[in-house]
């Protein structure tokens, strides 16, 4: 079993931070090391796909960005703590939705999640003009 929860979403103002948590647990990671999975993020807006907002590599690099958040958002990964976090600044209104964390058995896809293996719950951000 996997168990991907994500934690840090809340209200913020255009133009401030937040910093969105994704801890990664089960047996799966037991017998997988968590440094075997690419590590992605990925947001949902009302009335919209899903879409792809960033990725980190198995080993903790490279990284991939969508060009919306290329700049001012920041994947990275913590293989000792199975963690992988997304720092967010200069946030805009266009990034309110619901962030969700995925895990992918294999190397980053750009894609809006189609490949990816596990999925948490997700955490809602709201950036209000």
């Amino acid at each position: 079993q996997v168990l991907l929860v994500e934690s840090g979403g809340g209200l913020v103002q255009a133009g401030g931070s937040l910093r969105l948590s994704c801890a990664a647990s089960g047996r799966t990671f037991v017998i997988y090391a968590f440094s075997t999975y690419a590590m992605g993020w990925f947001r949902q807006a009302p009335g919209k796909e899903r879409e792809f907002v960033a990725c980190i590599s198995r080993g903790g690099g490279p990284t991939y960005y969508a060009d919306s958040v290329k700049g001012r958002f920041t994947i990275s990964r913590d293989n000792a703590k199975n963690t992988v976090t997304l720092q967010m600044s200069s946030l805009k209104p266009e990034d309110t939705a619901v962030y969700y964390c995925a895990a992918r058995s294999g190397p980053c896809l750009q894609s809006t999640g189609v490949g990816y293996d596990y999925w948490g719950q997700g955490t809602q951000v709201t950036v209000s003009s």
